[in-house]
């Protein structure tokens, strides 16, 4: 007679009938907070810590492949720590995405013909403080989808009030050590969404355009060649370099009337500039670009704004005057030409500057703005450093290990060219600039505080902070940062982050540079790197190539566990990996060859319990050893965060070594009338399975806790009801 085992058993496993009940399981468990699993005999309270944060999610929309990649990785190292018996956290949390959720909620407004200032600044917010919610809603319940072991319980929000004291408290301690002040310098404007951008946020599109070189006048010595003649209005100076061929003229001084406008040029020497590009001189526009802007700075040039926030030129000349950026430049070339002065025209490939959220073609433009100094010095417990030093020395003296470890190079590169970072954004959405002004009869007076002045003569600055400034606080802030608590204390600094290599210096970088500063520690202790998801041919998704991916799509057709083992296996950290519906769907079935395995095994071991091990036999005793060799492999490769390997180990061993071996050659055993081998067989099998589904447990947990709830307590013997807190093989 068969025995009896749950009826579930009979028909294959149906992931959209299980995940949302076993979710909600975990969560009434409140297991995926530590203190519960502390207070409950699970964790005991002086285990070792491993901590991490959640990148959050913009709060504009839904997640997409690259969120579900970052989960399945995250959430899949957090299962194993936790089961491995740590004191455990992982702490979620979404971002406000200043521009990005402005722009999204702006372009709704067009819909119905609103502009933001129709509204006003108050009555704006309100819709974009909507938007905001209903979009985070969304996010939460999809991190659920993808079972995400988050403790709820701590979720935070960049934009809520303890993170506001905690990015006013931040800004006041770099005002008052000279590291943040606010000045007249070039910035990345972005003419369409009006507002400033860092250079990170600025996308490279590559496109045709003339180079035209030309001289200034006739009786002018040296020519240039520019993409941008309507600029040249603005000149103050020419460029050569100190040993070139120009060097002759080396501080000499032109007036010329430049397309009836007239420019006073002086010739000065640069070792900036490249004697191998154009005519071996280049036009110095300081107040348009961020190259000319610095030799400008070098030789004490002034400086002539000619194009104004809206991409019009500014300067009188008839020619010129309230004229766009393209229509001047056709004007300029034309009366370069009727003057004959342009001696060569030729096209070239150059990259386009283009804001991210808007489009708009970015104009370099001097604006009074709030910059942090990166290159400023300051003592640090007696000795002088810099902010590009902090953020250098912690990756450099290996306190900080970057995976994989050629990201470092990357990272050393991108600090050495860094300069002072624009942190105001002329935007409404954000965190305010926490400095209030007010005139008196001898100057304006400025105040910086984490709280408003006294007296209604004050008024606040009106720009928003860059996103990047509040999420560099991320592993901090969300802990109870500025104040000391248990949390900021216990889990600070954090154990790893884990993000897509493509942020590197949007977040990373400056989570390392906000901690050193204002901790004098480190945010974390690892860096893990994962790459881009690309289509099954390697391209990148895009709307207009058709070949979105939609996580939340491939969950609810195929199940969380094939969509999370598709972005894990074959997927080495910082590498681009490759993904089709036919990988998912693959999963689907491994969900579904454990789900029959574990049905098998249940029909042949209702009598075996694993409390105590009997003798086995010579072939079972080598399947076990060989199993325990194999299983330190896995433990191993989890640890350096060779997730990859470890999924697919376990994935051939499942279905090639134990399902098609094992079970295969465990039937015959079991057929055969010595009891002793049967029951040997019996017993390796039930340990098998039950030590399997705990390493499967971090990569698959729906159906691996969906098996163990059904598993009978001779299987289970002294394991708790939960495989989510069941302890790690052989640890």
């Amino acid at each position: 007679m068969q025995p009896s085992i749950p009826k579930k058993f009979l028909k294959p496993y149906n992931p959209q009938e299980t995940e949302s009940n076993i979710y909600k399981t975990w969560l009434d468990s409140g297991f995926f907070n530590p203190d519960v699993c502390v207070q409950k005999g699970v964790t005991r309270s002086d285990a070792p810590i491993f901590s991490i944060v959640l990148p959050p999610p913009n709060v504009t929309g839904t997640l997409h492949i690259g969120h579900a990649t970052m989960l399945a990785i995250e959430d899949s190292l957090v299962r194993f720590e936790r089961m491995r018996g740590k004191r455990t956290l992982w702490l979620p949390g979404t971002d406000h995405a200043a521009i990005a959720t402005q722009s999204r909620v702006e372009k709704n407004l067009e819909k119905e013909k609103i502009r933001r200032h129709d509204l006003g600044r108050e009555e704006f917010l309100k819709r974009v403080h909507q938007f905001a919610q209903e979009s985070h809603d969304t996010i939460t319940d999809q991190i659920r989808g993808m079972g995400a072991s988050v403790d709820w319980s701590r979720e935070a929000y960049t934009l809520d009030e303890p993170r506001s004291r905690a990015v006013r408290t931040a800004f006041k301690k770099m005002y008052d050590d000279g590291l943040i002040y606010r000045g007249y310098r070039i910035v990345n404007w972005d003419p369409k969404g009006q507002t400033t951008i860092s250079d990170d946020e600025i996308v490279y599109t590559e496109a045709s355009t003339t180079l035209y070189t030309f001289k200034y006048a006739k009786d002018f010595p040296i020519p240039i060649a520019t993409t941008r003649p309507e600029t040249k209005v603005g000149d103050t100076a020419v460029a050569v370099h100190p040993e070139g061929k120009y060097k002759k003229f080396i501080g000499t001084e032109y007036d010329v009337d430049f397309v009836g406008e007239k420019i006073h040029l002086k010739i000065v020497a640069d070792t900036a500039v490249d004697q191998a590009f154009g005519t071996g001189a280049v036009g110095v526009t300081p107040a348009h670009s961020h190259t000319d802007w610095e030799i400008a700075q070098r030789h004490q040039l002034p400086l002539k704004q000619v194009i104004d926030e809206f991409g019009k030129m500014t300067v009188p000349a008839p020619l010129l005057a309230g004229k766009k950026v393209t229509e001047a430049r056709a004007a300029v070339v034309d009366w370069l030409k009727q003057n004959e002065l342009v001696e060569k025209e030729e096209t070239i490939t150059h990259n386009l500057a283009t804001a991210e959220r808007s489009g708009g073609i970015i104009e370099p433009l001097p604006k009074l703005q709030w910059f942090v100094a990166v290159n400023k010095e300051f003592s640090r417990n007696g000795v002088s450093t810099t902010l590009k030093k902090i953020m250098r020395e912690a990756v450099a003296s290996g306190s900080i290990k970057i995976i994989p470890e050629r990201f470092e190079k990357i990272y050393f590169n991108w600090i050495e060219n860094l300069h002072d970072w624009c942190i105001s954004r002329q935007i409404w959405f954000g965190h305010r600039i926490p400095v209030w002004y007010r005139s008196n009869a001898k100057k304006e007076e400025i105040y910086c505080d984490i709280e408003p002045p006294q007296g209604d003569d004050w008024t606040q600055d009106p720009d928003t902070l860059d996103t990047w400034f509040s999420s560099g606080l991320w592993t901090f802030s969300p802990l109870g940062w500025p104040n000391q608590t248990p949390d900021f204390k216990t889990y600070h600094p954090t154990s790893l982050l884990e993000t897509g290599y493509d942020i590197l210096f949007f977040w990373v970088a400056r989570m390392i540079l906000m901690s050193g500063y204002l901790l004098d520690t480190i945010p974390f202790h690892t860096v893990y790197l994962h790459g881009l998801v690309r289509d099954s041919k390697g391209r990148k998704m895009s709307k207009s190539l058709g070949n979105i991916i939609d996580p939340l799509e491939m969950t609810k057709k195929y199940g969380a566990d094939a969509v999370r083992l598709s972005l894990l296996i074959g997927t080495g950290p910082g590498n681009d990996s490759k993904l089709s519906e036919d990988k998912i769907r693959g999963y689907k079935n491994f969900a579904n060859k454990i789900w029959n395995a574990t049905r098998f095994v249940l029909e042949n071991t209702a009598d075996v319990s694993l409390e105590t091990k009997p003798q086995l036999s010579a072939k079972n005793e080598s399947d076990l050893q060989e199993f325990k060799n194999f299983s330190q492999d896995i433990t191993t490769d989890i640890e350096h965060y060779r997730l990859y390997l470890a999924a697919e180990k376990l994935y051939h061993y499942f279905w090639h070594t134990f399902a098609d071996n094992i079970i295969e050659e465990s039937k015959k055993a079991i057929a055969q009338s010595d009891e002793s081998l049967a029951h040997s067989a019996r017993w390796t099998l039930a340990y098998l399975l039950v030590a399997l589904l705990k390493f499967l447990h971090p990569f698959m947990p729906f159906v691996t806790e969906a098996i163990w709830e059904s598993l009978p307590k001779n299987l289970k013997t002294s394991e708790p009801e939960l495989l989510l807190i069941a302890s790690w093989p052989f640890h």
